[in-house]
């Protein structure tokens, strides 16, 4: 092995840092796997919040949320006061309860 690492050792490094980057898949993979449904249940959830407890406009609330990562599909239906978003092959939404609760997300769409 020794011989390999002197002859190729750009190789090594790549194969050892693949190993590393395997490693770490591996040790973080529940966070991992949760990460989509975080991107469409941070968006309804603070979009609910921002447009229905603080009474803020449409535009204003959708600028609020907008990240880096794009939602697929975003819909406020302002007579229900329920948002759905989709992103990233996930959807979940989030429904205003009252003045004094606020919004709550249903992530079980």
């Amino acid at each position: 092995m020794s011989g390999f690492i002197r002859r190729r050792p750009i190789r090594s490094l790549l194969l050892i840092l693949l190993l590393a980057l395997l490693g770490w898949i591996w040790h973080e993979r529940v966070a991992l796997w949760a990460f989509p449904d975080i991107i469409s249940a941070y968006t309804a959830k603070e979009y609910c919040s921002c447009r229905y407890v603080m009474n803020n406009d449409a535009e204003y609330c959708r600028g609020y949320v907008k990240q880096w990562l794009p939602t697929s599909s975003f819909t406020d239906d302002t007579a229900s006061k329920r948002i759905t978003v989709s992103g990233m092959g996930r959807s979940n939404s989030a429904a205003w309860i009252s003045e004094h609760q606020g919004c709550r997300l249903n992530p079980d769409l």
